[in-house]
């Protein structure tokens, strides 16, 4: 059974918590994704996650300057984390449970990479994929 860490990708990139909606933005346009996991300034450790769902919603549409409004200030609900050792069922459930389509994954408590819905079609067969897909428009 294949687990977390064989389909994540590497190499995330953190927004730190104390760049603004803007700064974010930029970074999912340059990187080409549509979240990135938030940093402590200081410390480096994973404090939450911005998507452009949040930047539009809690920002633009609420009128919020977004050079000026820290992605610190997004609401933040439970984190869902992978472990980069757990089976990707285990992180597939995760998923669906919490009707997201990406989670950062942990190693030994640091940020190793992430698993977007992307990597689970890539990786699984094609139901575990559409189960996914459903749970998550549901």
């Amino acid at each position: 059974m294949a687990i977390a860490r064989d389909l994540m990708h590497t190499g995330c990139t953190c927004v730190k918590s104390t760049q603004t909606a803007a700064d974010a933005a930029r970074l999912m346009a340059e990187l080409d994704v549509g979240a990135l996991p938030i940093c402590g300034a200081e410390d480096d450790k994973l404090k939450g996650m911005v998507t452009d769902r949040d930047l539009v919603l809690n920002v633009m549409a609420a009128g919020e300057d977004p050079a000026m409004y820290t992605v610190d200030r997004l609401p933040q609900g439970h984190l869902v984390l992978a472990d980069a050792n757990e089976e990707v069922d285990i992180t597939i459930a995760k998923m669906k449970e919490h009707q997201v389509s990406r989670v950062p994954v942990i190693d030994n408590g640091r940020l190793v990479g992430m698993i977007a819905l992307a990597d689970i079609s890539h990786g699984m067969p094609e139901a575990v994929t559409g189960g996914l897909v459903e749970s998550i428009r549901s």
